[in-house]
């Protein structure tokens, strides 16, 4: 990329399709940089995203490599890699949603290519910005087990994948963000109910230092819930990522003023703290896109980094895996024909 004087970053939103939109607004709002183009393969989609933010539309994202420090890639994860690599390559800057991309090979390859360039690749895991994900880093110390619940009525929107790439990642970055410590092995279990893929799952982790974490995503749902609970020596954490609350019950010595002075106390228990909380509501997504360009501006990793982003990858398609095995085993007992999915016989 040629030398710019000094102003203003100039961005692009690659994808501004459901959430790349979003994107693409948060990306306007930026202090210090101007979003200059958005693309789109649907001319008529980008035309009017950059009608609504002021800026120029185009259709063929080759014609920004080498124009602008930093993007943000909000296309189908199959177009990740293709896209993230030659914007890297022109000297780009890179926030690419989650998953980092469809296979493990093209994650190395995007972490790869971005430390040899020095530039930086954020993956959008957005939940670890919410405020209830940022409230838990003063609680959670050494989970030993915890329970996920990530719950929504069907749509046809995200289909084309399974539950597992879809929705269950939200939850395998946020696990993997609180356990320090390596996967040692999977269980999965899950069935295709209205799609042809898997609909809703189950999975449960075991890490190498004695963590277990049961994970449930569910697309066909009458609800709508994203719930976590942890279990730790002396305390229990429920977090609800909808509502923004957390409640934390946590076993204290006397020494350390048992519940006196908490807005709850449970009688009989003194050495029980229980404390609710109600967090303010936040913009998660600004928050994520603030963190993409403090990176860019102090040369310092991002809270989400490719690593992150391949680690989260890696523990899915362990998942998917798992729920292969389990596929072919129910099938073998019961008939090629059960959880084949709408429209495979």
């Amino acid at each position: 990329m040629a030398h710019r004087a000094p102003g203003p970053l100039p961005t692009a939103v690659i994808g501004v399709g459901h959430f790349g939109r979003f994107h693409a607004q948060k990306f306007a709002a930026i202090e210090g940089a101007e979003l200059v183009a958005v693309c789109d393969l649907d001319p008529e989609r980008a035309e009017a995203v950059a009608a609504e933010l002021g800026t120029r539309a185009v259709t063929d994202y080759r014609t920004l490599v080498g124009t602008v420090d930093a993007v943000s890639v909000a296309v189908p994860t199959a177009d990740h890699h293709r896209i993230a690599r030659a914007f890297i390559e022109g000297g780009a800057h890179v926030l690419v949603e989650k998953p980092i991309t469809g296979d493990l090979a093209e994650a190395d390859d995007l972490i790869r290519i971005a430390g040899e360039c020095r530039r930086v690749l954020q993956v959008g895991h957005l939940e670890r910005f919410s405020p209830v994900r940022r409230a838990m880093d003063s609680i959670v110390r050494h989970p030993l087990y915890i329970e996920a619940h990530r719950i929504t009525s069907f749509r046809e929107r995200g289909t084309d994948v399974s539950i597992v790439l879809d929705l269950m990642i939200h939850d395998i970055d946020l696990v993997l963000s609180l356990v320090d410590a390596p996967v040692e092995h999977v269980d999965a279990v899950g069935a295709p109910v209205l799609s042809g893929r898997d609909d809703i799952a189950n999975c449960r982790i075991r890490f190498a230092n004695g963590c277990v974490a049961s994970i449930t995503a569910s697309r066909i749902s009458a609800k709508t819930e994203r719930k976590m609970r942890l279990f730790q020596p002396n305390a229990y954490l429920s977090v609800d990522f909808l509502t923004h609350t957390l409640t934390l019950a946590e076993r204290r010595s006397p020494e350390e003023g048992g519940n006196a002075g908490m807005p709850i106390s449970i009688p009989g228990f003194p050495d029980i703290r229980l404390e609710q909380r109600t967090l303010a509501a936040d913009d998660s997504l600004l928050r994520e896109v603030e963190a993409f360009f403090a990176a860019i501006r102090n040369g310092t990793p991002p809270l989400v980094s490719g690593a992150d982003g391949r680690r989260a990858l890696a523990t899915a398609m362990m998942i998917r895996e798992s729920l292969e095995r389990h596929r072919a085993f129910v099938q073998g007992q019961f008939g090629a024909h059960v959880l084949a999915g709408p429209g495979s016989a």
